[in-house]
């Protein structure tokens, strides 16, 4: 399967916009041959909008979303970006999987709140996504989710082959893009796809660096600093030859990690 990831600045507060960002972004996506777009954390509204997520979040089901819907209904391509969803009196910062039919196949509300301003604003999730799209198992993340091997682990012990992340990592994090989601992929031997935003928000500046790595943990495609959208094909080949030479997952010995007992330290007393 072919996928695509949107490095994108984004217009804060302005969902209409982003909207228009989307569609544009799905078109040149499909004319590639994606079947996936892969877009930032909350995509929509902007990250560092403070206190406007609140009037801007909505529900799983809501207009706004229901225009991403048709966007991808007409393109005929799955999207996965970022959005405030609100649940009741609750917000989360949630990212949505919708595919090709313009139907919601996934929401994950991220279970790792960076800082205190996303702990204010937000509510954590508390469960993990894995599902069947285009013959692919794809896991969701969201920025933070994924520097927690044990999220991605449990992901790929789940059959996740693919785990998408969309993104908001600003500097001076950038380490991140080039060192942790590389190595989670290798780890793991899977695919990982980290979709980041670009540009400046506020008083923050973003990384940029989105990129698309195979199981072996090399590049397939990475962005720079600009905006821009970057396609790679997602071989499942690629993950039954790297579990072949690396054995991460069945030399793994869960008993030792649920209670480790730690050895006498050479040299005491005791």
């Amino acid at each position: 399967m072919k996928i695509a990831i949107y490095q994108s600045e984004g217009k804060p507060k302005k969902i209409d916009d982003n909207l228009e960002s989307l569609r544009r972004a799905a078109i040149s996506a499909v004319e590639q041959g994606s079947r996936l777009l892969i877009c930032p954390e909350m995509f929509l509204t902007g990250y560092n909008i403070g206190d406007a997520v609140f009037n801007l979040a909505e529900p799983l089901h809501g207009p706004v979303l229901q225009k991403a819907a048709a966007i991808a209904r007409q393109t005929e391509i799955a999207l996965l970006f970022g959005y405030p969803e609100r649940n009741g009196a609750d917000v989360y910062n949630s990212a949505i999987l919708i595919d090709r039919k313009g139907e919601i196949r996934a929401n994950y509300r991220k279970t790792h709140l960076y800082g205190s301003e996303e702990k204010r604003l937000f509510r954590p999730g508390d469960a993990f996504v894995v599902v069947e799209l285009e013959g692919v198992n794809l896991g969701i993340l969201i920025c933070y989710d994924i520097e927690f091997p044990e999220t991605v682990r449990a992901l790929a012990l789940a059959g996740a082959e693919l785990i998408a992340v969309p993104t908001a990592i600003m500097e001076p994090y950038c380490l991140v893009a080039r060192l942790v989601v590389p190595a989670r992929a290798y780890e793991n031997q899977i695919f990982t796809a980290y979709a980041n935003r670009c540009g400046h928000e506020g008083d923050l500046t973003y990384c940029g660096l989105s990129c698309i790595v195979g199981p072996d943990g090399s590049d397939l495609v990475r962005c720079g600093t600009d905006a821009g959208l970057m396609v790679a094909d997602i071989d499942r080949a690629d993950i039954t030859a790297s579990r072949e030479i690396n054995h991460y997952l069945t030399d793994r010995r869960p008993e030792l990690y649920k209670n480790p007992i730690m050895g006498r330290i050479l040299g005491s007393d005791e």
